[in-house]
């Protein structure tokens, strides 16, 4: 099992940016697909962004395309992935998770997902 921890989260003005982290350890981040959820108060965990960790393919719901950016595991020795978020949006307050699977493929569903971080608070202030 790889052990998963989310930073960089905070409180932001509408139009700023923040870079969350997901810092692995126990496995090397670099073999596993790994995704971004978002979970608002009264809300479902929805899906952010996922890369595969196979051919580095990634993905990114509608709502965020274009603004955030997933790094790869293997652009860094740093067992750390990295969810740029840019031109910050109030609808973008959430608590952020990062979640890992050893599994081959780019996966979009929570449930897909085997390990999970504890979260950190992104707060976009209008």
């Amino acid at each position: 099992q790889v052990q998963l921890v989310e930073s960089g989260g905070g409180l932001v003005q509408a139009g700023g940016s923040l870079r969350l982290s997901c810092a692995a350890s126990g496995h090397t981040l670099s073999r596993y697909a790994v995704g971004w959820f978002r979970q608002a108060p009264g809300k479902e965990r929805e899906f952010v962004a996922a890369v595969a960790w196979s051919s580095d393919l990634t993905n990114y719901a509608r709502s965020v395309r274009g603004r955030f950016t997933i790094s790869s595991a293997r652009d860094n020795d740093k067992n750390t992935l990295y969810l740029q978020m840019n031109s910050l949006k109030p609808e973008d307050t959430a608590v952020y998770y990062c979640a890992a699977t050893s599994k081959a493929g780019i996966f979009y569903s929570p449930g897909s997902y085997d390990n999970w971080g504890q979260g950190t608070q992104v707060t976009v202030s209008s």
